[in-house]
């Protein structure tokens, strides 16, 4: 079990929570959630003694192994991916080692006996070891590594390739899949599914499922986190708060206390303006004075009911776009290989046809490296077919959303620069205000575009399609580093946007509440499901 009762941690005059406490018992699925900034990942710094408290009671139940998978996948190289995972096994290693010193020492105890008391002990320690290590999965180990990479998205003849081989988005799932082969007691993740695509989330929520050990995490994607945890720890405001349920549970308690206590501080202010509107009164007079004094007293003693800031979120709302013809895009014979630096083609589609029509919501699915954003920038002109032919109607204007922003955005340009160029004609004020609704104020409108983190070129993305009005919204994970509000924001949106969206995501929430229509990926080739993603999903099952 971990403790934390009635810590303080502050930076300099930042006090990120006062008098917190929550306990990580066996067996417990735990959502942390909370604004940027506010303290979650010191949280997991503070269980991994990375960091320290300043006042309170920290504890750890002796012999806790603790796994934490991180935003920051460290230095990987060395090793194949597998080995790399392995490696992560941490005391199922160590145990191996032991076991294997103790059976060097009993084949030793052949030819030198021990004495009965030195036998006993060694036995005794070497039953202990082999019992750990059996239950820490040490002699299915190799087993273990292969499927949860595979399950993880990386292929079974890709387990032997050089780690450094790998993009950041793989190495972060090779650093996860090292986690889980740990088996640890209490596993902590910060942002699990953020490399991930729906088939390997559905693995991972399957595989957490079944874990024995407690659990808590941070997580933006909302299906992931009601489906798993059980419990939520609430991070804000300098206080740390504990709801008994999942998120959707939160989200409606958490509405409900606040209501609770706007009640109570109105409560409160209409109390203390009768008292300090007596003392005003009567102060003066020597026959009230005792009355005076008492309520001045009673009004100093009286705790006073603080209602937190409401937490920033970006405020997005699409401008009424002209209205496009019927038919937006046309896809037919559509083909696409791409020119490796070897000399070598790898293709990706081929033979893709069909029909999105006005006011249509598209879903585009497939496993990752299915082609499914190679196909948005085919249609987006970003590189053109190597078969077949796109055709966009008339009067269409596309907004596009990439997941790689590099794609679209300058990284030589300010933030106030890039979204000027879209609108040369706009005013100051315009700009500013737009930016302020996607939470960059002050001086941060003047950053460089290369210096921002995922999440702020996201918010700049998403400022720069809102810069002029478009009828067709081609979104290439928009969700990706957007927490569950702002997610919430932008999907309310797009429910509400007058015009025709064309999108991948791996958030089935969103998918859920968007589609009208699924494009699946697969092999190659395109199956078009005619109905929203609860239909796709049930077909799916149906015919695989």
């Amino acid at each position: 079990m971990i403790s934390l009762s009635n810590i303080t941690k502050q930076y300099g005059t930042q006090v990120l929570y006062r008098g917190g406490s929550f306990q990580i018992r066996p067996g417990d699925r735990i959502g942390l959630v909370g604004p940027n900034g506010s303290g979650k990942t010191t949280i997991f710094r503070i269980i991994m003694r990375e960091e320290n408290i300043d006042e309170g009671d920290f504890n750890i139940a002796d012999k806790q192994v603790i796994g934490y998978f991180s935003q920051s996948a460290g230095e990987m190289r060395g090793r194949s991916a597998l080995e790399e995972v392995k490696a992560g096994a941490g005391r199922v290693a160590e145990l191996a080692a032991q076991i294997a010193r103790m059976e060097r020492e009993l084949e030793a105890s052949a030819v030198k006996p021990l004495s009965d008391d030195a036998m006993n002990a060694l036995l005794e320690r070497f039953g202990e070891a082999q019992s750990e290590f059996e239950q820490r999965g040490g002699y299915d180990l190799d087993a273990r590594a292969k499927e949860i990479l595979t399950g993880l998205g990386i292929k079974t003849m890709d387990h032997g390739r050089p780690v450094e081989t790998f993009s950041g988005g793989w190495k972060m799932r090779i650093a996860l899949a090292r986690i889980l082969v740990l088996n640890p007691d209490v596993l902590l993740m910060d942002e699990p599914t953020n490399h991930l695509d729906i088939e390997s989330i559905i693995w991972l929520e399957e595989w957490l499922t079944g874990f024995k050990g407690s659990l808590m995490m941070t997580c933006h994607d909302r299906d992931f986190m009601n489906r798993l945890v059980k419990r939520i720890v609430e991070v804000a405001d300098r206080t740390i708060t504990v709801y008994s349920g999942n998120y959707d549970f939160y989200e409606r308690e958490r509405a409900i206390r606040r209501e609770q206590l706007l009640a109570s501080h109105k409560r409160q202010q209409d109390m203390l303006a009768k008292e300090e509107e007596f003392i005003a009164r009567f102060a003066a007079r020597a026959s009230h004075a005792a009355q005076v004094q008492s309520r001045v007293k009673k009004i100093e003693k009286i705790e006073r009911i603080e209602i937190p800031k409401d937490e920033k979120t970006i405020r997005f709302e699409f401008p009424v776009p002209p209205r496009s013809g019927t038919d937006v895009v046309k896809m037919t014979a559509l083909g696409k290989t791409w020119k490796l630096d070897d000399g070598g083609e790898r293709p990706v589609f081929s033979g893709l046809s069909a029909m999105v029509t006005r006011l249509q919501r598209v879903a585009v699915t497939g496993v990752n490296g299915a082609g499914k954003s190679t196909l948005l920038k085919v249609i987006c002109k970003m590189t053109p077919p190597t078969a077949g032919e796109v055709v966009v109607g008339g009067s269409v204007r596309t907004g596009y959303f990439s997941q790689n922003s590099l794609d679209v955005l300058d990284p030589s340009k300010t933030v106030y620069e890039e979204v000027e160029s879209r609108v040369p004609e706009a005013t100051i004020g315009y700009i500013r205000n737009l930016l302020g609704a996607f939470l960059f104020s002050g001086d941060d409108v003047y950053k460089k575009i290369s210096v921002l983190s995922g999440g702020e070129k996201s918010r700049v993305l998403l400022a720069t399609i809102l810069a002029n009005p478009v009828n067709f919204l081609v979104l290439d994970e928009p969700t990706n580093h957007l927490d569950i509000r702002s997610r919430e924001v932008l999907l309310d949106s797009l429910k509400r946007f007058d015009g025709t969206v064309m999108l991948v995501s791996h958030d089935r929430h969103f998918l859920r509440q968007i589609a009208t229509r699924v494009f699946e990926v697969d092999h190659g080739m395109l199956r078009v499901y005619e109905g929203d993603y609860e239909h796709y999903q049930a077909m799916r099952q149906k015919y695989r």
